[in-house]
């Protein structure tokens, strides 16, 4: 057991020690039928990261891990759970419960800070790793996780590897969820995108720096004597910034998430939110100019889609979109488990025959 942990902490530290090279985002949107979808990208350059579909049943014991070993808080999993993980099947970074929550952690380096772990309160002790683990598989709502968090110690399982959190609802609701000096925050996600550090207020507070982005073109506009006109179409975009910053990032998302036009059900809206996140792909050069073997940063790209329980998942090396429906599941009886999110790291082809 020692040894597991040993490799597990490990794990986190490199997970931490790189945080800068994590640049995950996310989007959400309603279609016009109600159907609610949040979706987003995760990064990794420093190799390819262990990444997995994960199903715990309903009535499951589970534990935390500590900084030290397996000796956390237990819980028993009231809701059946699907979610995507990385490193460890316990470390959910995206999923949804069978009641139709759904939550997801992003890397929040330099600016989260949890309590100090106390070994003498580890009955209460949880991993930030696997907060998402513990949010799905007990509530149904933001609202009971708001009533019992205050009940869990929330820290971290390596100094720097700091993440915030983003949970809905089926009904559209969405709250960001971030930890300063071991002060749990709760903050309206109206916005409807998240990214990593600074701190959502500020990620706000700077799209007033961008008050002037209008969709579409601008106009003529005479400058001296000049006519100055556009170049080409989208002009009125002038200024958005292009790097792969989390406030850039943020920013961009914003813009894109709120001049989508509407679509009509679900399956449309995962499918535009695909499309938004694509323009967030990050090329592997520029997160990690050394790395030659991954195609690229991100390592895949997931929408769920609340309203009908679907988990989406595409990959850096199958952009093919896969789906697995809460509904086909008996989580009364299903084995937890969990498989990697690719079963070969190979993208499919569909030759064109001309006759």
């Amino acid at each position: 057991m020692k040894t597991a942990i040993k490799g597990l902490l490990v794990g986190a530290a490199v997970m931490g020690g790189v945080g800068r090279s994590v640049a995950c985002t996310g989007v959400s949107l309603t279609a016009a039928d109600g159907s609610y979808v949040q979706a987003r990208t995760i990064e990794w350059s420093h190799g390819a990261l262990k990444s997995e579909y994960v199903v715990i049943p309903r009535g499951e014991h589970l534990r935390s891990f500590t900084p030290v070993d397996a000796n956390g808080m237990q819980f028993k999993a009231r809701y059946g759970v699907v979610g995507l993980a990385v490193v460890e099947r316990e470390f959910i970074a995206e999923g949804i419960n069978e009641a139709g929550l759904s939550a997801g952690l992003f890397f929040f380096p330099q600016y989260g800070s949890y309590v100090a772990y106390d070994a003498s309160k580890n009955a209460t002790t949880l991993a930030d790793l696997q907060v998402v683990q513990w949010i799905l598989t007990q509530f149904s709502s933001i609202d009971q996780l708001k009533a019992a968090i205050d009940s869990v110690r929330i820290v971290g399982l390596e100094r720097s590897a700091v993440v915030h959190w983003r949970i809905g609802e089926p009904s559209g609701r969405q709250v960001v969820m971030e930890i300063v000096d071991g002060h749990v925050n709760f903050y309206d996600n109206t916005v409807g995108v998240l990214t990593n550090a600074p701190g959502f207020p500020w990620q706000l507070a700077n799209l007033n720096n961008y008050v002037n982005l209008r969709p579409g073109d601008s106009t003529d506009y005479t400058l001296g004597g000049v006519t100055l006109q556009p170049l080409g179409g989208s002009s009125g975009m002038l200024g958005l910034p292009g790097d792969f910053t989390p406030p850039s990032r943020f920013v961009r998302a914003a813009f894109f998430r709120n001049t989508a036009p509407q679509r009509a059900d679900g399956w449309n809206t995962v499918q535009q939110c695909f499309h938004l996140l694509n323009n967030f792909d990050v090329p592997i050069a520029i997160e990690n100019p050394d790395e030659k073997s991954l195609p690229s940063a991100t390592q895949w790209t997931s929408a769920i889609d609340l309203t009908a329980r679907k988990v989406y998942y595409k990959t850096a090396y199958n952009n093919t979109i896969r789906c697995i429906e809460l509904a086909t599941i008996d989580f009364g009886s299903v084995g937890y488990q969990s498989h990697p999110l690719d079963q070969v790291q190979s993208q499919p082809v569909e030759m064109v025959t001309i006759k």
